[in-house]
C-alpha cells in the first residue's frame, strides 16, 4: 500500500474526546478532521467498535481515518461502552444499548461546530454490522453507510451457526471477546479510576458463549440486529463489501437482491480484511473508493459513483489447493443488476459416484456413508482472518470419508457466479443429523480445490425456527444452499460434489455418529453459470492501487507466530488440530505502551468417539508502561454428551505477578436438535 504523505487537506487530530451518553456514561473517541473545519464545517464519518482505538486498532485507524480527514471529512473513531477507555461494561454484541449509543453519537456529532450535519457510518466486521443495524433504525443524521464483512442475518449466516449447525468459530469468537472484554482502560487517559473500571469489566462482562449456546435455533435473540427481518427499514444508501475468503460474502449478494435503498456491492478475493490491505491479493484502492462514495452521498458530488455496475466481483481462476495465497489470479467483472438475468442455471443429476449430463439415465442404487470425525481437519476456518494457514487444503484429504460425485471432463470453460444448490434425497438412522456438501475443482492430476460448501442441520429442514427430529429410515428431500462463489473451471477439469455426515472441527458434530444414505436419482446440482465473454464487463483494471495516510510508529519487541498443526497418535487414536495466533509484543511509540496478544486453539477427539470431541481456546493479553503492568488469561473449554453441552471457562487477571481477580464458570446447556 502506498503511503500518501501530502493529503488535499491539512489534518488536526483530537486524540482523547469524551462523548456524553443519555445515562451519564462517557465514551472515548478520537477525531481526525480538516484544520479549517471550525470555520467551514464538513461531513462526518463514524466507526464504532470495541477494539480499543488507543492501541489495538490505532495503526489501522491512523491509516484510514486520517486519509478521510485529509479528503475533507471529520472521521470519528469511538470505542463501545465497556471497551478501550470508554466507561461502562460491555455484555454482548449489537445490544439495544449499543445501537442507542450509536444514534446518540451521530446526534452529538451533527451538533458540533466542525460538522455540517451530514454523516456516514462505516466499519469492517463489528463496525460493518452496527452500521447496517443503525441504518435500519433510520436516525435522521445518517445519510449513507459502508458495511464491510458483515451480515444481514445473525443466525443463518454469521460466526455462530451455519445452516443450523454450531460452528467452532462460535467458540473461537466468543473466546476472543472474552479476552478483549477483560482488558483494562489506560490509566494515562482515565486516571486513578482505571482499576475500578477494570474490575467492573472483569466482574460484569459475563460469558457470552453461554448466551449463544442457549439460543440454538433462530429466535428473537438472533432476529434482533438482523436487517433481513425488514430490508425496507434500511433507507439510506449502502455500499456492501466482502471477500471470497471471508465468511460474509453471501450477505453482499443478498443485500443487493433485497434492499430497496440505493446500493452497490463489491467482492474481491480477500479474507476478513479491508480491501486496501486485502489478502489474498490483489488489494485495491478501497479508501479512494470510499471517498468517492462519501463525496457523492455526503457532499452531493456528481462523480458517477452510481453509474457503474451494481456488483463488482473478482472472477477467480483455477488454482491448486493451498492453505494460503499471496494473490488469487482472476479478473474484475461487473453485473449491472443482481440477480443477473444473464446467468444461466445449469443442472447436473447424480448417479453412482457421478454427476451426469441431461438425458443420461441415473444409476438409482443407494449409497451410504458414516463419516469419520477426521473429515473436516483440512477445512480451514469458517472465516479466514488471513492468519495463514487457515484456508482449506487439498480435498482429497477429506473425500475418503464422504460420498463423492464427479462430472465428466469439462470440454469448455465454466464460469460460476452465485450460490450453487444441491438437492439431496436421503435417509438417516438417527433423529439428529447434519450434512456437509463440498464443491471442488478437480485438476487433471487429481488435486481438488474446494471452491464452495454448505452445511445443513437436517432437523432444520423446515426452517431454523422450528427444528424437528428425523424419523430414522424415512426418506426426505432437502435443498442445501452452498456459499456464493466466483470461480472459473477450466477445460479438462472436473466438478466434484462431496457429501459427508460430519465436518469437524469446522462444525460441531451431531450427538452420535450418523449413517447417511443418499438416493442418487433424487439428487441434483444447480450451478449459476455466467457467460465467459461479456461486452458489458468492467475493465480489468477498474481500481486504483491501494493507498492510505501515514501510519503511527510502532516497534515490534517480540515477533509473533502462526501455526496450524494437525496430529494423530496411531496408538490411542487421539487426534487434534492446534492453531496458534500470536501477535507478539508491540510498542506504541506515541503513548509508550507495550501490548502483547496470544491465542491458542485446540480441537481434539479420539478415534470416532463423538463424546470425546473437545474445543479449548486460551488467550493471553498484556499491557505495560513503566511500572504499570497488567495481564489477563482466559480459558474456554467446550465438550458435549449426546444430551448436553458442557462449558467451562476461567478468567484470571494480574497486576504484575499478583493475581487480582479470578472467575470460573461451569455450565451444562441442553442440546436443542444440534
Amino acid at each position: 500500500m502506498r503511503t500518501v504523505d501530502s493529503l488535499p487537506e491539512e489534518v488536526r487530530e483530537d486524540p482523547d474526546v469524551r462523548i456524553p451518553m443519555r445515562d451519564g456514561v462517557h465514551l472515548a473517541g478520537r477525531i481526525w478532521r480538516p484544520v479549517g473545519s471550525d470555520e467551514e464545517p464538513v461531513p462526518a464519518i463514524l466507526e464504532f467498535i470495541p477494539y480499543r482505538q488507543r492501541d489495538l486498532t490505532a495503526h489501522r485507524d491512523s491509516v484510514n481515518h486520517r486519509y478521510f480527514a485529509g479528503h475533507g471529512y471529520a472521521s470519528i473513531r469511538v470505542d463501545l461502552r465497556g471497551s478501550g477507555d470508554s466507561e461502562g461494561v460491555l455484555t454482548g454484541e449489537y445490544l439495544e444499548s449499543e445501537l442507542q449509543d450509536a444514534e446518540e453519537i451521530l446526534a452529538w456529532a451533527a451538533e458540533q461546530p466542525w460538522c455540517d450535519g451530514h454523516l456516514g457510518m462505516m466499519g469492517i466486521s463489528w463496525g460493518g454490522f452496527n452500521a447496517l443495524q443503525v441504518a435500519a433504525r433510520q436516525p435522521p443524521q445518517l445519510d449513507a453507510i459502508v458495511t464491510v464483512c458483515s451480515t444481514d442475518d445473525r443466525y443463518a449466516d454469521d460466526v455462530h451457526y451455519m445452516g443450523g449447525c454450531l460452528l467452532s468459530d462460535n467458540l473461537s469468537w466468543a473466546s476472543t471477546m472474552f479476552a478483549y472484554t477483560s482488558c483494562p482502560p489506560d490509566p494515562a487517559v482515565v486516571g486513578d479510576e482505571w482499576r475500578d473500571m477494570w474490575h467492573q469489566r472483569l466482574d460484569g462482562s459475563g460469558l457470552w458463549l453461554e448466551d449463544w449456546l442457549r439460543h440454538q435455533r433462530r429466535d428473537g435473540f438472533w432476529q434482533h440486529g438482523s436487517v433481513c427481518e425488514d430490508y425496507d427499514a434500511v433507507q439510506c444508501p449502502v455500499y456492501a463489501v466482502s471477500g471470497w475468503a471471508d465468511g460474509y460474502s453471501n450477505a453482499v449478494l443478498r443485500m443487493l437482491e433485497n434492499l430497496s435503498a440505493p446500493r452497490k456491492g463489491l467482492i474481491g478475493p480477500w479474507s476478513h480484511k479491508y480491501p486496501h490491505t486485502g489478502q489474498p491479493g490483489p488489494a485495491i484502492g478501497f479508501l479512494q473508493e470510499c471517498v468517492r462514495w462519501w463525496d457523492h452521498w455526503l457532499k452531493g458530488a456528481d462523480n458517477g459513483v452510481m453509474d457503474e455496475p451494481a456488483l463488482r466481483i473478482w472472477m477467480q481462476e483455477s488454482v491448486p489447493p493451498s492453505t494460503a495465497y499471496e494473490e488469487r489470479p482472476g479478473r474484475w467483472v461487473g453485473e449491472w443488476e443482481w440477480p443477473s438475468p444473464k446467468i444461466d442455471l445449469v443442472e447436473r443429476a447424480f448417479s453412482r459416484y457421478r454427476l451426469i449430463p441431461p438425458g443420461e439415465i441415473a444409476d438409482p442404487q443407494p449409497l451410504t456413508i458414516e463419516s469419520p470425525l477426521s473429515v473436516g481437519q483440512f477445512a480451514g476456518k469458517w472465516c479466514s482472518y488471513n492468519a495463514p494457514p487457515d484456508l482449506p487444503y487439498d480435498q482429497r484429504e477429506e473425500d475418503g470419508g464422504a460420498i463423492v460425485f464427479d462430472s465428466d471432463l469439462l470440454d469448455e470453460r465454466w464460469e460460476v457466479l452465485g450460490a450453487p444448490v444441491v438437492h439431496l434425497e436421503f435417509s438417516v438412522d438417527q433423529p439428529v443429523a447434519q450434512v456437509a456438501v463440498r464443491l471442488s475443482d478437480v485438476a487433471p492430476d487429481g488435486r481438488a480445490t474446494r471452491v464452495s460448501y454448505g452445511l445443513l442441520n437436517l432437523t432444520h429442514r423446515d426452517g431454523h425456527d422450528i427444528p424437528q427430529p428425523l424419523e430414522p429410515g424415512q426418506t426426505y428431500r432437502v435443498p442445501v444452499l452452498l456459499n456464493g462463489m466466483a470461480h472459473a473451471f477450466p477445460p479438462g477439469h472436473r466438478i466434484r460434489v462431496a457429501v459427508s455426515s460430519s465436518y469437524w472441527p469446522l462444525a460441531w458434530p451431531p450427538p452420535v455418529p450418523v449413517q447417511l444414505t443418499l438416493y442418487p436419482a433424487g439428487c441434483d446440482l444447480t450451478l449459476p453459470v455466467r457467460p465467459s465473454e461479456r461486452p458489458d464487463d468492467v475493465s480489468t483494471t477498474p481500481f486504483d492501487p491501494p493507498e492510505g495516510a501515514p501510519a503511527i510508529e510502532t516497534q515490534t519487541l517480540r515477533p509473533g507466530e502462526h501455526q496450524w498443526t494437525v496430529t494423530r497418535d496411531l496408538i490411542d487414536y487421539h487426534s487434534k488440530l492446534e492453531v496458534i495466533k500470536d501477535l507478539g509484543t508491540v510498542r506504541f511509540e506515541d503513548i509508550d505502551l507495550l501490548v502483547s496478544r496470544r491465542a491458542e486453539e485446540t480441537y481434539s477427539w479420539v478415534d470416532n468417539d463423538f463424546q470425546t470431541v473437545r474445543g479449548e481456546v486460551v488467550w493471553t493479553m498484556g499491557f505495560s508502561r513503566g511500572d504499570w503492568e497488567v495481564r489477563t488469561v482466559t480459558r474456554t473449554t467446550l465438550t458435549s454428551t449426546p444430551e448436553n453441552f458442557h462449558l467451562h471457562a476461567a478468567l484470571d487477571a494480574y497486576e504484575g505477578e499478583y493475581r487480582v481477580a479470578a472467575h470460573n464458570w461451569r455450565l451444562v446447556i441442553p442440546r436443542d436438535h444440534v
